[in-house]
């Protein structure tokens, strides 16, 4: 090969891997997959099929149901309306006020309800996980939790599944009060025994001096009748690794995401010194409402400082896509499709934290970016 050969051909391969490295540092493209004109909202999940669900808690928006299924862009209450509907003489048959929506791997979708309107004091015998089979659309279970862990000032969050785990698998609560202290709640499926973890430990409670700054404001409780205070809601976002072995969380009122072993959550006989003595910081992710794990042991995490999504990979933080669009990134679900599916639901726009205005700009969106990466479906075997 001539010298005038060899050169060419460096150039090439330099010209190659410049274009590799382009595409591989270019932002994903952000796609629409459903917008809202009613009430706003905040979780958003994928089953393994396909089937999107998304929820609206009743937080003053007056949402005429709480769970829907998006068929055909829109939403439909789900499993249907009358379960959707309020009945204080049947609290653990209907669906009060549903903070999160979560689809496992055995074909189920698994509704988390608060019980507590407008983070009012939970109902009693209202806060609740049913399961819904998807393949009949049928309640075929529903836990009640105890005010053992349901304390007055708990807010359930969010939850991830471990189907692998005991009888029937166990369920991870993140308890993000904002007037209290936060934890983990553990539940056995089978008995529906729960136990609660790390409460008012201070990685499930919201981070001394937290301040947090939303489109070049910081962001504050401003009632329309009252002081400003410091926004402070505890443990939130949830998420669990690969394999099951440990669980991932962190306050809204935060920008660190934690991780303990699930096995220590899981047995009692472990006390709360050496469980606290066993978490483990992963780093400044920015501040997050919704994390979510992919089979490829990444976890990614909402950033609604930045209008950003980030993503944790092999040991370090770095920025997946930022935009203006991603106003207040809520829960995060990836689909069997490869994508990283959110909500955008400008929460950060409410009333209670502009002097009783309320500055949302609808539509609300629900959005998606292509990960190329699954969920993480712990099934039983």
């Amino acid at each position: 090969m001539t010298l005038t050969a060899k050169l060419l051909l460096a150039a090439a391969v330099t010209s190659l891997s410049a274009c590799a490295t382009t595409r591989e540092m270019a932002a994903p493209k952000i796609e629409r997959v459903a917008t809202f004109e009613g009430a706003m909202p905040t979780g958003v999940t994928v089953a393994p099929n396909g089937r999107v669900f998304v929820n609206f808690p009743q937080w003053g928006d007056n949402a005429p149901f709480t769970v829907a299924e998006l068929v055909d862009g829109k939403a439909v209450p789900y499993p249907d309306a009358v379960t959707n509907r309020p009945d204080p003489s049947d609290p653990a048959g209907h669906f009060i006020s549903v903070q999160s929506v979560v689809a496992d791997g055995a074909n189920r979708l698994w509704v988390l309800d608060t019980a507590a309107p407008n983070f009012s004091k939970p109902q009693a015998g209202g806060a609740k996980l049913v399961a819904i089979d998807l393949a009949t659309d049928r309640i075929v279970k529903t836990i009640v939790l105890p005010p053992s862990v349901v304390l007055d000032t708990t807010y359930l969050n969010d939850v991830r599944f471990d189907l692998r785990k005991g009888a029937e698998g166990v369920a991870y609560i993140t308890d993000s009060s904002n007037a209290g202290v936060g934890g983990i709640i553990v539940v056995d499926i089978a008995s529906g025994r729960s136990i609660r973890r790390l409460s008012n430990h201070a990685t499930t409670n919201p981070e001394p001096g937290f301040t947090p700054t939303v489109e070049g404001a910081v962001l504050m409780n401003r009632p329309a009748d009252g002081p400003a205070t410091p926004v402070a809601i505890a443990s939130d976002a949830i998420a669990l690794s690969a394999d099951g072995s440990m669980l991932y969380y962190g306050p809204l009122s935060g920008r660190t995401l934690h991780a303990v072993p699930t096995a220590m959550l899981r047995d009692p006989a472990v006390s709360e010194e050496e469980l606290g003595h066993a978490v483990r910081s992963l780093g400044r992710k920015g501040a997050s409402d919704g994390i979510a794990e992919d089979d490829r042991g990444r976890v990614f995490a909402g950033d609604y400082e930045n209008n950003a999504i980030r993503v944790l990979d092999q040991g370090r933080w770095s920025t997946v896509v930022s935009d203006p669009r991603i106003s207040w990134p809520d829960t995060l679900s990836i689909g069997t499709d490869g994508y990283l599916y959110f909500t955008a639901n400008q929460l950060h726009r409410q009333p209670g934290f502009h002097g009783g205005r309320d500055l949302r700009r609808k539509p609300y969106e629900l959005l998606r970016i292509r990960v190329g990466a699954g969920p993480v479906l712990l099934r039983s075997q």
